[in-house]
């Protein structure tokens, strides 16, 4: 049979499992979708469950365990010398302090693994390079440049690699990194905060606030918080102070409250003054992500680019960098994020025993737990009656044009933050009121946030001028003139909209459905949103989908094949 690798990120945020056996990737599961608690820290125990269930296996048959982080690289941080200088040494000891408390807990937490697994070898393995691997093996590239840009992986915040595919496996090699305290993800996740969102869960609110902001009334203090070097970038100390491991250390200086603004309360009132610090942040995060895109393409050479890390969630910086930084193709693989470094993590395990490639994870991105067959009854809950009706995509098509704001959930759960059509939410864009109905009464979230197209692949270039493929909403692409005469209300303030686009062999059943509607309206091209609602994860199981249902403004939804709709 060969190694059976389990993956796991658990116990700082997005806690997932991915489970290698039989050379195949049998799948990649958050534990947030099944235990209903969003970026949960807990140990993946459901997902570990469904995955072993999956592949007829017991834990005492998992020979390998492969933790996303490598606890020794943590004390590398816990060394406060480096930082004995004016400007840092206030928290130069606190800091080497909390990342010895992190390494402790840390490798705590790999023996716990080898608790629950007995028989396995224990793998902790560095972050980047289970981010970049995971990018990497996804990608459909036989060779590229792999950038992974987040707030701190050990002590490391940025790395470039080279990936190469072989027959006996993928190799990363021409490794460079930055260390911490120089930490895009870091300010990025400082400034949410202080604008009032959840620092690590609601950067994208922050995006999307960004445009309707003026760059230019920060523009030059966040030039000088943030500034390039030569190879990279920096953080100014005195206005992003040296992190230390523990929410008793703010992240923003009082110099740069002083010059932007005091805290935001999560329900005050948004200002101008939170739009224009956005946008200048978001400003100078694309400037510093096409420097580094830029730096991959001269340390590697490649002519294709790989992105992992949390803050290749930034659909509008990776569009900039499709533009402008001299690759032919981007990539961003379904789960960049954390989720996703449970699946490099269960690779680098893997091919550490096996060297040969492993199949299920160049462009998948449904991974995660299916529900077919349900047998509902008329009635599955007081209040709502079900029905299969007989061609569902094409019923379904019809009630999207007909003005239905509708839910579904069929098919294998997807990996990564975006819903891809299997746990979507389904609207019209030719409906007026739409974006104000799906955030006001569906979603319950801010009045400027945008939603998503997933459009035709082959009518793409017809709406979007992206120029390349957008499998897993990872771009936030132009449009032409067609789009903002036909569907303006997938044009967000920027002018850009997070497109994705579809072929038939992706998803046959959405594919199906974007053809009726567009039969039905001449328009290829619907609103795709996640199905939940603000502060619930993407919904995981059926129950979690009639919840859903309940407790949102959607007017139905389909599950597996019902049609489900309250009275």
């Amino acid at each position: 049979m060969g190694p059976v690798v389990m993956g796991l990120c658990s116990g700082t945020h997005d806690s997932a499992a991915a489970l290698i056996a039989d050379g195949r990737l049998v799948g990649l599961v958050e534990e947030e979708r099944l235990n209903g608690i969003k970026h949960t820290k807990a140990y993946p125990e459901q997902a570990i469950a469904w995955l072993l269930k999956t592949a007829g296996l017991t834990p005492p048959d998992v020979t390998d365990v492969a933790y996303n982080f490598a606890p020794r690289r943590y004390l590398k941080g816990a060394v406060p010398l480096r930082h004995l200088r004016p400007g840092t040494a206030a928290r130069a000891w606190p800091r080497a302090r909390s990342f010895a408390a992190v390494h402790r807990r840390a490798s705590e937490r790999l023996a716990d693994f080898g608790r629950q697994f007995p028989a396995a070898r224990l793998h902790g393995v560095e972050h980047h390079r289970t981010h970049a691997l995971y990018a990497f093996e996804a990608s459909p590239f036989a060779q590229a440049a792999v950038l992974v840009v987040d707030s701190l992986g050990e002590t490391t915040t940025t790395s470039i690699s080279t990936g190469h595919r072989t027959d006996r496996g993928s190799v990363l090699g021409d490794r460079w990194s930055l260390p911490d305290p120089a930490s895009l993800g870091y300010a990025y996740g400082a400034v949410t905060e202080h604008l009032g969102w959840r620092r690590g869960d609601e950067e994208g609110t922050v995006m999307a606030l960004a445009a309707l902001g003026d760059p230019g009334r920060f523009r030059d203090l966040i030039t000088q918080a943030i500034p390039l070097t030569g190879e990279a970038f920096a953080l100014d100390a005195r206005l992003f102070p040296l992190r230390v491991i523990s929410s008793r250390y703010p992240r923003l200086s009082p110099a740069f409250i002083a010059a932007t603004c005091p805290p935001r309360l999560p329900q005050a009132e948004i200002a101008q003054v939170h739009a224009d610090l956005a946008a200048a942040l978001q400003e100078r995060t694309e400037q510093v992500m096409i420097h580094l895109a830029r730096q991959a393409r001269y340390r590697t050479g490649q002519t294709q680019l790989c992105m992992g890390g949390g803050v290749a969630l930034n659909c509008v910086s990776t569009a900039k960098i499709t533009e402008t930084a001299g690759f032919d193709e981007v990539f961003v693989p379904p789960a960049p994020g954390d989720s996703g470094t449970a699946a490099g993590a269960a690779l680098h395990a893997y091919q550490q025993h096996v060297p040969r490639p492993v199949a299920g994870v160049q462009g998948e991105c449904y991974l995660g737990p299916a529900y077919d067959g349900l047998d509902l009854t008329e009635q599955p809950r007081p209040g709502m009656t079900a029905h299969r009706p007989p061609d569902p995509a094409r019923h379904l098509a019809r009630q999207l044009a007909d003005g239905q704001i509708v839910g579904v959930f069929r098919g294998r759960l997807e990996a990564g933050p975006r819903a891809l059509g299997n746990r979507s939410i389904l609207a019209s864009p030719l409906r007026p009121d739409v974006v104000h109905r799906l955030n006001a009464k569906v979603k319950f979230r801010e009045p400027f946030r945008p939603f998503a197209p997933v459009v035709l692949a082959d009518k793409a270039a017809d709406y979007f001028t992206l120029g390349q493929a957008a499998p897993y909403m990872s771009f936030a692409s132009g449009v032409t003139a067609l789009a903002r005469e036909q569907i303006p209300a997938i044009v967000h303030n920027n002018g850009l909209a997070r497109v994705q686009t579809l072929t038939p062999e992706q998803h046959p059943f959405l594919d199906a459905v974007l053809r009726a509607f567009h039969e039905i309206t001449g328009v290829p091209v619907l609103i795709n949103t996640s199905l939940n609602i603000k502060g619930k994860p993407i919904c995981g199981t059926p129950s979690h989908a009639l919840d859903c249902l309940q407790e949102s403004g959607i007017d139905a939804l389909l599950l597996d094949h019902w049609w489900v709709s309250e009275q």
